[in-house]
């Protein structure tokens, strides 16, 4: 069996795990990112941003809650700058800005504290129509101590008459060439502001600078762009047609060059037919000339044994009837001299001449 005194312990153990667990549980509040703690004992305050842990002690401490992350607020200003003409005399120009500024709560602990005090203890609504409020009254003054032309020039160092202004004013301007001038005086404006509620100036996006006079530069440099680029397009068309006609020409000079190419080639390959078609035909007449030649000889070789051959039959015939006359004769010649004289006496009297009959009468 287990013995009481382990099971003692083993139970001291747990509770304490299960005590420990509680403690940290009750005293350990988890900041998560993009929060500010503020953690205050009487007059003690204590300040955690997350994400982190806070040791709270419960009923004795007294916690709030804020944001951390950047506000941003759009603002739209209206106002007249500070041009004057070519004599002198004020000649406002009413302009119209739309930017976006972007606040966070302060670094150190008084301005969190004040923030949490006098800022963010307001509701959502009044929240924002504070900033604005503060950013574009800021941004009206900033405004009213710029001309036209400076609002349309962003990353500008501040004008000399713009010092003067902000001089007579009582504002800080300092020379920062990176900003604009307008994002410039409207921090130094605003930023003691934003400090009494417990929060500082980031930065400032300009989106849009709009006036009557802005638009119509605008538009007369867009017409002159228009133009330029109207005058550009032409010339680019004209070299591009030039290029075209260039190369066109270039294309039928080497057509030409190729057809006189072809021509040549093709008379070359004509007169070289030609030539082969003279050489086999000489070599015909001549194949033919030694074929007829060999005929010719062959015909008159023929003639000549066919006319011997004659010549040879006529011969055999003519021996042949001289032979038989011959024989005839000497067949003849044996009658008669078998027949004697008789037929000498008859011969002479077929011979002898008939009586004279005029005689008789």
């Amino acid at each position: 069996m287990i013995e009481p005194s382990l099971i003692i312990a083993g139970v001291a153990v747990l509770a304490v795990l299960v005590l420990t667990s509680f403690i940290i549980t009750t005293f350990l509040k988890s900041v998560d990112a993009g929060e500010i703690l503020l953690a205050s004992r009487g007059r003690n305050l204590k300040i955690y941003r997350g994400p982190s842990k806070a040791l709270i002690v419960p009923v004795l401490t007294q916690v709030r809650v804020i944001p951390a992350q950047a506000i941003n607020v759009d603002i739209e200003i209206t106002d007249q700058t500070a041009d004057v003409d070519a004599n002198g005399r004020s000649a406002p120009v009413k302009v119209t800005v739309r930017a976006s500024a972007i606040v966070s709560v302060g670094e150190d602990e008084a301005m969190v504290n004040t923030a949490a005090n006098k800022f963010f203890s307001k509701s959502g609504g009044e929240q924002l129509s504070t900033l604005t409020d503060v950013l574009s009254s800021a941004g009206r003054r900033a405004i009213n101590l710029l001309k036209h032309d400076q609002l349309f020039n962003a990353r500008s160092g501040p004008a000399p008459a713009a010092l003067a202004v902000a001089a007579s004013a009582d504002l800080a301007l300092p020379n920062r060439s990176e900003d604009d001038e307008l994002a410039v005086i409207i921090k130094d404006a605003c930023s003691r502001e934003l400090m009494d509620l417990g929060l500082s100036f980031n930065s400032l996006n300009i989106k849009a600078v709009l006036s009557e006079v802005a638009e119509a530069r605008r538009r007369e440099s867009a017409a002159r762009a228009k133009a330029d680029a109207d005058v550009i397009q032409a010339q680019e068309e004209q070299r591009a047609r030039i290029a075209q006609l260039e190369a066109a020409q270039k294309i039928n000079d080497q057509e030409k060059a190729l057809n006189m190419q072809i021509a040549s080639n093709g008379a070359s390959i004509a007169k070289a037919e030609a030539e082969k078609q003279a050489a086999v035909r000489g070599q015909r007449e001549a194949e033919l000339g030694a074929n007829q030649l060999t005929q010719a000889r062959a015909d008159a070789d023929q003639n000549v044994i066919q006319q011997e051959a004659e010549g040879r039959a006529q011969a055999a015939r003519i021996r042949a009837i001289a032979q038989a006359e011959a024989e005839a004769i000497r067949m003849k010649a044996l009658a008669l001299a078998e027949a004697g004289g008789a037929y000498l006496d008859l011969k002479k009297l077929e011979l002898a001449p008939l009586p004279c009959k005029i005689a008789s009468s």
